[in-house]
């Protein structure tokens, strides 16, 4: 969102699916394999419950099309492919309309293990599980929603609350700290370091803090917010989510506890 993007977007034809070549359907199926076991040990229960009903296939990427015949079964939820990187306003705007937007690119092997800007692979198998669930979906509206009321100088607070829940957010199940944010369902190296690795630290998810802590888009994270249970993201979706991002920008950013990018 605001950069741009070493890859093409893949557009959809007249049916509204894409063609992804023999490679790029090898890519997914290798990138779900390398996934599977981490996210069974380390990824919490609504995801998997959702990456079960989705049912998507694990040989080739999966057309946006029949993985939102499934979700609009379940939660009234779509998807729909867009370019890698799209602006914050029409970010939220298709979350308020209950609409995933997608890149519908996948990775090359260059980038297999790690990959800055999401991609297909990120959006389908680490998004679309968590959406199955209208308690986690009504997080998204909601912040969709609340970012179409926001000023731009609001954006980037609010993002801050969609990073550390449905990207990165840690859930307690059970007594056990599990993985229940997208970008640790797709990433090999991030869902063990978020969820075992004695190097970052996990605070309590308090929404004031959320929104207060500043992140990199191109590390693991250093920090991490434990949601004690998932009826706490719900009632995180009924509050006045500018209210709190006010009262944040008042109280000032945290400082940060990772490293300032450099260009070398």
């Amino acid at each position: 969102m605001g950069k741009q993007s070493a890859y093409i977007a893949k557009l959809p034809d007249e049916a509204g699916r894409i063609y992804y070549t023999p490679e790029e359907d090898s890519v997914w199926a290798d990138l779900y394999a390398a996934q599977e076991s981490g996210v069974a040990a380390h990824m919490s229960q609504v995801y998997l419950n959702g990456l079960t009903k989705l049912d998507m296939p694990k040989t080739r990427v999966p057309q946006c099309c029949e993985i939102s015949e499934r979700l609009g079964k379940l939660t009234g939820w779509k998807v729909a492919p867009v370019p890698a990187l799209i602006g914050f306003g029409r970010f939220f705007g298709m979350l308020a309309e209950k609409t995933f937007p997608a890149a519908s690119f996948i990775r090359s092997r260059k980038d297999f293990d790690y990959i800055e800007e999401p991609d297909i692979f990120h959006e389908i198998f680490g998004h679309t599980p968590l959406l199955t669930d209208p308690r986690i979906a009504a997080v998204s509206e909601a912040i969709g929603k609340a970012g179409l009321k926001a000023e731009k100088k609001d954006y980037s607070w609010l993002i801050r609350l969609y990073w550390f829940s449905v990207e990165f957010g840690l859930l307690l199940e059970d007594g056990a700290v599990k993985g229940m944010g997208s970008g640790l369902a797709s990433s090999p190296t991030e869902l063990p370091h978020a969820v075992v690795s004695d190097a970052p630290e996990r605070r309590e998810f308090r929404i004031l803090d959320v929104l207060r802590t500043p992140y990199r888009i191109d590390i693991h994270q250093p920090i991490y917010y434990v949601v004690d249970a998932i009826d706490d993201l719900v009632a995180m979706s009924e509050r006045d989510l500018l209210t709190d991002v006010r009262e944040a920008q008042s109280l000032g950013l945290f400082a940060p506890t990772y490293p300032e990018k450099t260009d070398a």
